[in-house]
């Protein structure tokens, strides 16, 4: 399910950066944004120090999980989900999840394992060009700033 709440991240430079300690994680990156007065004839180069950028800071509540890396978005076709409407360049949220199902198994050895505690948990995914970012936790806050995205990250944490 496409997530309409999270800001769609620069397509070109999405730079996603995460703060993550095992109480908190966050995502950052720029957002796609189009200059009016840009003719189409340069190209502009962003970076994580590039200043005035347009940031969304996505904070997931009570993640116990986290992955990112491949695919990007040449190769996003082989994501297990590609076939059931996953895409590049998006936010999603995956229900029916077989990784929270997965997680709440290997959670049953523990000796007060109460299944219904994983019932809360929710399964994101944010595609950018170059990486996938997914995680379980039980929701998320969206923020939006203007700045520099290694001081705003410095921030998170």
């Amino acid at each position: 399910m496409p997530l309409s709440d999270i800001p769609q991240s620069s397509v070109g430079a999405p730079l996603p950066c995460i703060v993550a300690t095992e109480h908190s994680l966050a995502v950052a990156f720029p957002l796609q944004e189009r200059d009016p007065s840009w003719d189409g004839s340069s190209i502009r180069i962003v970076s994580h120090d590039s200043d005035e950028e347009l940031i969304g800071v996505i904070r997931f509540n009570r993640a116990i999980a986290h992955f990112f890396g491949p695919p990007n978005d040449e190769a996003f076709r082989v994501h297990p989900l590609a076939d059931r409407g996953l895409e590049p360049y998006g936010a999603f949220e995956i229900t029916s999840s077989s990784w929270i199902h997965a997680l709440e198994k290997m959670n049953s050895v523990h000796p007060c394992h109460m299944r219904e505690h994983f019932k809360v948990y929710r399964h994101f995914v944010l595609s950018f060009h170059d990486t996938t970012f997914e995680c379980v936790a039980t929701g998320y806050t969206c923020e939006v700033h203007r700045g520099n995205l290694q001081q705003i990250m410095a921030g998170l944490c």
